[in-house]
């Protein structure tokens, strides 16, 4: 996984309209990037919401918020359209992006090991430079918690 002070990769991905996003799009203030493993899920659902319910406050530090999971663009239309999320959804259906940052590995789920996605989150500043990461996510309260580190450290509060 891609640590604190590191060069962000960079990534070329589609939101759901179908517009290609890279690195260099956010540079100049800092953003968000969190890695889910599926669309409609209900720990991924809870995510989604609660950056959407915080919303207001990342923008008003100036920070966006950018979603990135495997699923299909149409699948983040749906999701997005469904949950009413105002925030960039970015599909990488070849894992390229998940991979380069770490985000993919072995997970467990009722005594079943395979290999997906994990829920992780990265905050990058606008020179492209991991500022915080949060390795384990629990969905419930994620986006409060990275608002209270985002208040404290970098004094946007």
């Amino acid at each position: 996984m891609i640590k604190e002070g590191e060069r962000a990769p960079d990534f070329a991905l589609k939101d759901a309209s179908g517009k290609t996003w890279t690195l260099a799009d956010f540079r100049s203030k800092p953003f968000v990037l969190y890695f889910y493993p599926k669309d409609n899920t209900p720990g991924c659902t809870t995510e989604a919401c609660n950056f959407r319910d915080r919303y207001d406050e990342f923008k008003k530090r100036g920070i966006e918020v950018v979603g990135v999971s495997a699923d299909s663009e149409k699948s983040h239309q749906s999701f997005a359209a469904k949950k009413n999320l105002p925030f960039i959804l970015l599909s990488d259906p070849g894992k390229t992006t998940i991979n380069a940052y770490g985000a993919a590995g072995e997970k467990k789920l009722y005594g079943r090991v395979f290999f997906g996605t994990i829920r992780c989150t990265f905050v990058i500043d606008g020179e492209g430079v991991v500022r915080k990461v949060f390795p384990k996510v629990t969905p419930a309260g994620h986006a409060d918690e990275v608002l209270e580190w985002l208040s404290s450290v970098l004094n946007l509060g």
